[in-house]
């Protein structure tokens, strides 16, 4: 099955709360590969590749904010073009 791959904005409380660590945790329990990192705007960004079920399941958690104290208050997604290659899934400081 081919993979696809999305840019994940999220705004909210999310920053500071444990989201990347928990965003971390649960792409590599989905078999997400990809990073995630903080911006300077407030927001997180994410990066991440898996297969079209791995996709959705991974989309839907991070709405719901994989973090207990995170809470998501915006969140906007764009397909990527291509599919980059990623090993794993790191956090990006």
């Amino acid at each position: 099955m081919a993979d696809t791959a999305y840019t994940i904005r999220v705004n909210g409380r999310v920053q500071g709360v444990g989201f990347r660590a928990t965003t971390q945790m649960l792409a590599d329990r989905m078999a997400i590969r990809g990073d995630v990192r903080n911006q300077s705007d407030g927001s997180v960004l994410i990066h991440a590749v898996g297969t079209d079920t791995q996709m959705s399941a991974f989309r839907e958690a991070i709405k719901q904010g994989p973090s207990q104290f995170a809470r998501v208050s915006t969140y906007e997604e764009t397909p990527m073009k291509s599919v980059p290659e990623y090993n794993g899934f790191n956090v990006v400081y």
